[in-house]
């Protein structure tokens, strides 16, 4: 990969042939935004664009076949604008991509929902991205982003300093989802805001029972690593308190999960960290090894609900979707095209809603159908 020929490219998306980075590409490809297809084997690559990407014959992409080391990833963001990372569990798999975007001045996002990695990334790297004039993004997803657009809306109404958000989806999880929901959960703490500090989740609090919008039914509902919105809210001088449950409403799914999270836990408690890794990504491919299906919006339902309230007020906003894999790649592929044309609006560390405006992502998710009209209630 030359300098000249990444020039050519303003784009990396980077892990590619995986199930949310072909949906990435797609949403590109509809934006008409020139884009390279990284990854590390050319031939899932090739097979990837080929056979998952609707339109791809159309796209100005090429597919770039590329080492997961610092050195390597520099050379090929080199030339380009912005990096879209898609390579899971980000803990793991992203400093190099994020030390690489620093060394060749490209802006980053990525789809995780670690919590751990969020903080490392605002400790750790904010500052630098900051004063390069760089967006450091991470999180810019459905079960993150769109729940951040209720809670935005509801914040609209001054006086309200507690969020209490839920995150609902229907359908199965990704292979890399499922790998990092593990390893996350057996390395890393799980934090809610209160009082602006972070505070630790009941580790063995098991699920949780919510009333959702819409249905009559409870559902069942984890911390799920704790989420993004606590360490994005801890910026915000509005808010003070945030918590954030979550689930698919596949209830039999939702029950297996803190068993089988469990079990990995208590069967690798006593291994070092990479014979740790192995094994739980060995239980992960156990769980899921096969790439799901193509989201169908009669199935695969999304719901974001956010109840914000303060001394003396209250809001609730609801937000019904459908295929939360594409509003995920449709956040990701905007995020790029607004920042080839102009800066964001806060460098350095911010949310998908902190960079580019809540009113503008809904926009987008309402202008391809992936989401309705949301339902604001106030009482303040």
């Amino acid at each position: 990969m030359s300098k000249s020929s990444s020039k050519k490219k303003p784009v990396v998306v980077y892990g590619a042939s995986g199930y949310t980075g072909r949906l990435v590409c797609e949403y590109l490809r509809e934006y008409g935004v020139p884009f390279i297809a990284a990854g590390r084997s050319k031939e899932k690559l090739d097979a990837a664009m080929r056979a998952n990407v609707p339109g791809i014959e159309t796209a100005d992409y090429e597919v770039v076949e590329v080492p997961h080391t610092t050195a390597a990833l520099t050379e090929l963001f080199r030339g380009a604008s912005v990096v879209l990372n898609t390579v899971g569990p980000f803990a793991r798999f992203g400093p190099e991509v994020v030390q690489a975007c620093l060394a060749a001045k490209c802006h980053y996002t990525d789809t995780t929902g670690e919590q751990d990695w969020l903080i490392t990334l605002d400790q750790e790297y904010g500052e630098q991205f900051e004063k390069a004039g760089l967006l450091l993004s991470p999180g810019l997803a459905q079960m993150y982003t769109t729940g951040e657009i209720a809670a935005q809306l509801c914040l609209e109404t001054p006086g309200l300093d507690t969020l209490d958000i839920a995150v609902f989806w229907g359908g199965s999880p990704t292979i890399a989802s499922t790998q990092t929901i593990l390893v996350n959960a057996a390395t890393s703490k799980a934090f809610h805001l209160q009082q602006n500090q972070y505070v630790e989740w009941q580790p063995d609090a098991g699920l949780y029972h919510l009333a959702i919008p819409g249905q009559h039914e409870t559902a069942l509902a984890l911390p799920w690593g704790g989420t993004s919105h606590p360490v994005w809210f801890k910026r915000d001088p509005r808010v003070a308190n945030v918590k954030v449950l979550g689930g698919v409403f596949n209830k039999p799914l939702m029950l297996g999960v803190p068993q089988i999270v469990a079990a990995a836990l208590e069967a690798t408690k006593n291994m070092n960290p990479d014979e740790r890794y192995a094994a739980l990504a060995q239980t992960a491919a156990g769980v899921m090894n096969t790439m799901p299906p193509r989201e169908n919006p009669r199935i695969n339902k999304s719901v974001d609900s956010v109840h914000a309230s303060g001394p003396l007020g209250r809001a609730h906003c609801v937000i019904y979707g459908n295929c939360n894999y594409k509003q995920t790649g449709l956040l990701q592929a905007h995020a790029a095209a607004s920042l080839l044309q102009q800066a964001p609006r806060r460098a350095g560390f911010a949310s998908g809603c902190q960079a580019f405006g809540h009113h503008e992502l809904l926009g987008v998710l309402r202008s391809f159908g992936l989401v309705q009209a949301p339902v604001l209630t106030v009482h303040a």
